[in-house]
């Protein structure tokens, strides 16, 4: 089995309004939860875990940790539906891409953790040169997605996952040695101030910039954000390992 990112989950202040944006605006079903945390997903499968900490300060934004949480839908039509909703219902949008490999939407919760909704385009229109995979941000064609709308939007369909976690990182040779050699990732993709990573020839699971982090040191662990990401990876099941920021990574 691959190894795959299972679940993200954040430290909150507001739980219930947290999880009302989850539920109403990315169309995440509740799966259950205990007062203190709420499970949210598509079909039974949990994508993000949501914990409460009423007393946690707002996050920095130059603090290394999340820059966002990738929602990935099974197929264009139905982040065409999800757009038709955005757009119906006056959600605010912080950017929309074309990155050749996929189509992303980009989109900030209420505390300020940010979110993509992406389709992959098929893997055999990929351009490849070896392990390295071509990506480039361009414009995308908001008509012409709206275009594949063919139903409304009933909420996040099965087979939805979370197909990637962009965090903000204080070096990137720091981080190479970390995504590569801790979690085994191949180095895909780079970019001025970033660089992409993927397990099996994926475009990316993991990505790290230092857009607005660099020299960020560790992180603290009394603000809300990233709490932890969870990869589905059989053979390290039980493993954690964290980050030179101290971001957390537990393997299921």
């Amino acid at each position: 089995m691959t190894p795959a990112i299972d679940h993200v989950a954040l430290t909150v202040r507001d739980l219930p309004a947290m999880t009302a944006f989850y539920r109403d605006t990315l169309g995440l079903a509740e799966l259950g939860g205990d007062g203190e945390t709420a499970r949210l997903g598509a079909g039974d499968r949990t994508l993000l875990e949501l914990r409460r900490d009423g007393a946690a300060r707002p996050r920095d934004p130059r603090q290394a940790g999340l820059f966002h949480t990738a929602f990935l839908l099974p197929d264009r039509r139905a982040l065409a539906r999800w757009l038709r909703h955005a757009a119906d219902s006056g959600i605010r949008l912080t950017g929309a891409s074309d990155h050749g490999v996929s189509e992303a939407i980009y989109l900030d919760d209420p505390e300020g953790n940010g979110i993509e909704i992406y389709r992959d385009r098929p893997e055999a229109d990929w351009t490849r040169d070896g392990d390295r995979i071509e990506m480039f941000t361009r414009r995308l064609d908001l008509d012409g997605l709206l275009a594949a709308a063919d139903a409304p939007w009933k909420g996040a369909p099965d087979g939805s996952t979370v197909g990637h976690v962009h965090l903000q990182v204080g070096d990137l040779d720091r981080a190479d040695d970390y995504f590569a050699v801790d979690l085994g990732l191949t180095r895909t993709f780079d970019a001025q101030g970033g660089a992409w990573y993927g397990w099996n020839g994926y475009h990316h699971h993991l990505a790290g910039n230092t857009w607005n982090s660099h020299g960020a040191g560790p992180r603290d662990a009394g603000m809300t954000g990233l709490a932890e990401v969870v990869i589905g990876d059989p053979q390290r099941a039980g493993q954690a390992v964290a980050d030179p920021w101290g971001t957390p990574f537990r393997f299921v």
